[in-house]
Parts: structure tokens; sequence; C-alpha cells
């Protein structure tokens, strides 16, 4: 026989439970001391993939195998192989625990109770969602999920087929996004769209034939979506009557149509009132009629039909959050169904007995009979292999580049790492050498020693200064939540200007560590933040700058360090930017847009203004002409 079993006197772990140290024993190593008489045969250790022998010996006495220290149990334990009795049976039945202790334990490992679940759709056994840009399903009552799609594209919009049998999705897999079905088992996608254009997948047709979607393929300069009709198994798709259309939703007989010409899903600002919010409309294929059945200052969208009533997504009630109301069509009234206040819900999808949809990041079913919802516990397996470790080439993410004052090295940004690169020979090294946190806009002080730039080591931007002859970096700034920009350093070392996300413009002062307020803009968003810059006299007194005015044309103003006032030098008339001070304290050049001649285009009857701007200068003393004087003057 050759039967075997673990004992652990002294933790009195039965048999089959001690196998859980299989994995302390993988390092092989091992010392021999007397223990009680116990009858051996082979010593026998465990690996995670399979029981083999480690030393046959002879002896009428036990040989207790090595103290092992184990991390879970924080004690040592004399472990024992020994000869065993058991039946061929039981030692069948301990290699199955065996293994399903190995699966449970790997499988709890890799399960996460996932978040950020998206765009769900439901059938009367099963949820279809995507997760990590791959397409999952799972039981209705929750549970661990099944990927359906792992390749290398990003699949979307998921929507099971009136049988539940098939799942239609949207996915890029060459470049281009197309429709594509699969068995809701898994196999092999089936492609149904060939065209240039995205097609984005909107729903099924009741008769479950054929896929509907939205794509710009028709729509000339790509302003505008129309809906398409494609057979499950490919073959021409097939325009809708309807001119416009972003999400839809046919009757159950399929011969009404309730949907919306445009959309605000999309869009990353929230409680929308314009002349852009959607409405839903209600078309007939028989007598080619359409009306606007549900319309608000509101968004109202992603119409749902069931029975005779259209449910929809809108913020339209007192929380300003997209919820989920209904729509009788016969009695004409609305109800507010979801009441979320804090999250917007997301995506909702009708199955034939409920809604699925988004919120928080996780899943719920609306139940229709009841108009009840509750959330929906899903779990994923999956090998987080993007949080592994890896090698990134940074050369193609190079951004916010700073030469140092000797002109031989640059300092660079590149994936939230920062990196000093040779003029021409030389090496490249990492500064920061910071993995998971982001260092931005790098900045070399005027001696060349040191460099400032942001880090959010602290979980927010605050400003770092990096000695680079010691090697140390130290935090200059505790401002909190908020995103800044390029800082610029004064001539004297002793100043840092910048502009924050609010578009005010401040100066550090290095040696109190204070925060002066210089000014704030009106209107400069991300393009203007991002590229505002400050020029400083060579002295270090005056810092210029540009911002926009109220009539939306930009000035030039001059900040006094000194008395800390500040000065509108151009008239605004005009749009003056990008001051910068002369080496001499004489000058300060600026680029104007005050150049005119306008053109008459032969196609389009309006006229051009090409070639506007040039560059000026602007004398900082009485007694210092302008460059553009007679030269008789510039004698005198």
């Amino acid at each position: 026989m050759k039967n075997y079993c673990v004992l652990s006197p002294k933790l009195r772990i039965r048999p089959l439970v001690s196998l859980q140290i299989l994995k302390f024993l993988e390092s092989g190593r091992l010392s021999f001391e007397n223990a009680s008489a116990l009858a051996i045969r082979r010593v026998y250790s465990f690996s995670a993939k399979a029981i083999y022998p480690l030393k046959s010996v002879r002896c009428h006495s036990a040989i207790p195998l090595a103290e092992i220290e184990i991390p879970y149990i924080k004690k040592s334990a004399n472990l024992y192989f020994c000869y065993s009795w058991f039946s061929k049976i039981i030692m069948k039945k301990i290699n199955i625990v065996l293994a399903l202790w190995c699966f449970s334990f790997f499988t709890a490992k890799a399960q996460i109770d996932a978040r950020l679940l998206q765009q769900p759709d439901v059938s009367d056994t099963h949820i279809t969602f995507v997760y990590a840009g791959d397409v999952w399903t799972v039981s209705r009552k929750g549970g661990t999920a099944t990927r359906l799609s792992s390749p290398a594209g990003v699949e979307a919009f998921p929507k099971f087929s009136p049988d539940g049998q098939h799942i239609a999705f949207s996915a890029n897999y060459h470049g281009n996004l197309n429709v594509y079905t699969v068995p809701v088992g898994g196999g092999v996608p089936t492609q149904l769209t060939q065209h240039d254009a995205g097609d984005r997948v909107i729903d099924w047709h009741p008769d479950g034939t054929k896929v509907l979607f939205s794509s710009l393929r028709e729509s000339g300069r790509q302003r505008f979506s129309q809906f398409f009709l494609i057979g499950k198994d490919g073959g021409m798709a097939q325009k809708l009557i309807i001119p416009y259309g972003e999400f839809g939703t046919f009757s159950p007989d399929g011969k009404q149509f309730a949907y919306t010409q445009k959309s605000r899903v999309f869009r990353t600002w929230k409680r929308y009132r314009g002349g852009m919010a959607a409405e839903i409309i209600l078309f007939d294929f028989k007598d080619i009629s359409s009306e606007i059945i549900i319309d608000s200052e509101a968004n109202d969208e992603i119409p749902m039909w069931a029975g005779s009533t259209i449910y929809f997504l809108s913020d339209r009630g007192s929380e300003n959050r997209a919820n989920i109301w209904s729509y009788d069509l016969n009695t004409k009234m609305y109800k507010q169904l979801t009441n979320f206040t804090d999250f917007d819900v997301h995506f909702p999808s009708i199955g034939p007995k409920d809604i699925v949809f988004e919120a928080e990041g996780k899943l719920h079913l609306l139940d229709l009979a009841t108009e009840t919802y509750k959330e929906v516990n899903i779990a994923v397996v999956t090998d987080q292999i993007a949080l592994q470790p890896k090698l990134v080439a940074t050369d193609k993410y190079v951004a916010n580049a700073w030469p140092s004052p000797d002109g031989k090295r640059v300092a660079i940004e590149a994936r939230g790492e920062l990196f000093s690169l040779p003029a021409e020979d030389g090496f490249v090294k990492n500064l920061s050498q910071s993995s998971g946190v982001a260092e931005r806009y790098p900045a070399w002080s005027p001696d060349g020693k040191s460099i400032a730039f942001w880090s959010d080591k602290s979980g927010e931007y605050e400003l770092h200064l990096l000695q680079l002859d010691k090697g140390t970096e130290e935090q200059l700034t505790s401002y909190g939540a908020g995103y800044r920009y390029q800082p610029y350093w004064s001539p004297d070392g002793k100043q840092i200007a910048f502009v924050d996300k609010s578009m005010r413009i401040k100066i550090l002062l290095l040696e109190t560590r204070n925060t002066i307020e210089v000014d704030q803009g009106l209107k400069m968003f991300q393009g203007s933040l991002d590229n505002f810059h400050v020029s400083w006299s060579p002295d270090s007194r005056w810092m210029a700058y540009s911002r926009d005015l109220e009539n939306s044309h930009s000035a030039v103003f001059l900040f006094d360090t000194k008395s800390q006032t500040r000065h509108q030098i151009s008239s605004g008339y005009y749009s003056t930017s990008n001051p910068a001070f002369d080496p001499g304290g004489k000058y300060l050049f600026v680029t104007t847009n005050r150049h005119y001649s306008p053109s008459y285009g032969d196609t389009d009857n309006s006229f051009i203004y090409s070639n506007a701007t040039q560059l000026a200068a602007i004398s900082l003393r009485k007694d210092v002409p302008s460059p553009l004087a007679p030269k008789m003057m510039r004698w005198t």
C-alpha cells in the first residue's frame, strides 16, 4: 500500500485540513529529529501540482519532518508523514478534497467584489455587462460572473436576443467599432458590420432576427447618428426611415418606435438645460407619423418599452440626478421609480421582467411588477494583469520639457515620471523613480541645483523641490485639493509663480513659504491654463503675464512683488499676450492681434482675417525709446 496522510500533533489539525500547509513545503528544506515510534516507509511532500517522494527510508521509528513556520498560524508545528492504513477510497477522497481546497483557495484570492460594471442588460435568467473592457455574464441572482470575451479590443453595449440565446455587442477588434454577436455560453464572435464608421449596438428587433444599431456612416460630416438594422447572421444593413437617432426601442409588436434624436449621456457635464437636451419621440411605421411624447427642459433619454409603459432615464426630479421614470401611454402620467441622490443612474436596459441599471458603480435590478429595485452582488474572477509591474517605453509620452540653465540637459515629464536627458551625448536618468506617484511640470532652478515640480504623493498635487546634488526631495506646499500648472522661477531663485485650476495666479515665496495672490482669470480653461506662462524681470521684482478680460480679449499685466500691486499695460482693445522681458529689462516683448488685412472667400461669401498676430515691443521706461523709432530720435 502507498497511502499516506499528514499529522500535526501540536496543532491537532485533522489530516485533511493539514494539507493547507502544502505551499510552505515547496522550499524542500528538511531536518530530522527523534520522535515517537511510528512506522514509515517513504517521506512525501505536497505542492500545488502534485504529491511526490522526497526520500525513501527504512526504519522502525518515526522521522518527523522539519519544523515549518506557518505565517497564517504564526507558530511552528512538528509535521509527521506516517504510514497509514487508509483504504484507497479514503485516499481518493483526500485527493478530491485537496483539489477542491486548492481551487477554492486560489479562486477566493482572484475574486473581486466588482465595481464600475457598465452598460448592463438582462434576460430571463442572466445579466450581461461590461467590466474591464470585456463582456461578462452572471445569474440574475448575482454571484461569480463569467467572462465571454477577452481580446485586446474593447467591447461595449452587450444586448441579449429576445430568446436569451445570443448577445450582440459593439467591439473594436481591428481599429474600428463594429457589431458582433456571440452565443450566451461563449464562443467565437460573429462580425455583422464592416463599415468604416463606428456602429453602436442599441437593441434587438422584437422578432429576434435583426440587431438595431446607431451609426454616423451616412451623416455626411458625421454630426449626427442614424438607426440601422442588420440580420443576426450579417448581410446588408438597412437604414430606418427615421432621420436622426441615438437611443431607441421598438414597441412589443415592432410597429412603433420610441427614440431620441440627440443624447447627453456621453457628455462630461451634468444637469444640462438647453436646446440640446434630449426628448423622446414616438414614431409610427404604419402612417409615417411622429410626435414628441416625453419632453421637458431636463434630459429625457434611453427609452425602454414594456406593454403600454415607456420607461426612461431623466434628471427632471428634485434630486437633480439621472433616475428611472415611467410614462403610461394610456393615462399620459409620469412616475419616478428610483431616487438616487448622490450618483446618477447610467445606461438602464429592459428585459422580460426587469430593468437592470448601474448606479454607484454597482448593478441593480428593478422589478417591473412591483417597481422596487435591489442591488445585485457580483464577483468577477480576474488575473488582474493590469496590476502587475511592467516596463513601459516612455519616448512617446514626453511632455513639459524644461532646459537646464547651462543648456546641457533638459528635464522632462513622461508617464508621471521625471527624467533628465542630455542635449547631445550622455546618460538618461530617472529623477523621481516613483511608480504609483505622478510628477508633473518640472522647472529647473536658475542656479541649476534643484528642480521644482508638482507631485500627488500626498494625495493632492503639491509643489516639491528635488535637490539634484543631494538627491533629496522636499514638499513645499500644503494647498490641498486642486490641480496646478507649470511653475516659473524668478531669476534670484526665491519665488515661484504658477496658476491653478481656479484660474488664480499665485507666487510662492520660498524663504517664508507664504503664497501671494496675484490675480485671477475669468474664462481660462484647460487650454489657456496649460499654456499659461509668466516672465520675470532680470531683478526678480516684476512679473509679466496675460489673462482674459470681460470682452474676451487678452491683456498684459505687470505685478510688482515689492508693493504687491498689478498694472494693466495693454488696453485690451486688441488681444495681447505672451509677454517676455528682454535680458536688459528695458523692453517687454509681446504678441498682439492688430494686423488686419481681410480677404474675401470666393465660395463661402465671407471675409477671413489671417495672420493678424504680430510681434511688438513695449518700452518699460520713459527714457527708453521704442526700438522702431527713427534713428535720430534714438540718438538723442
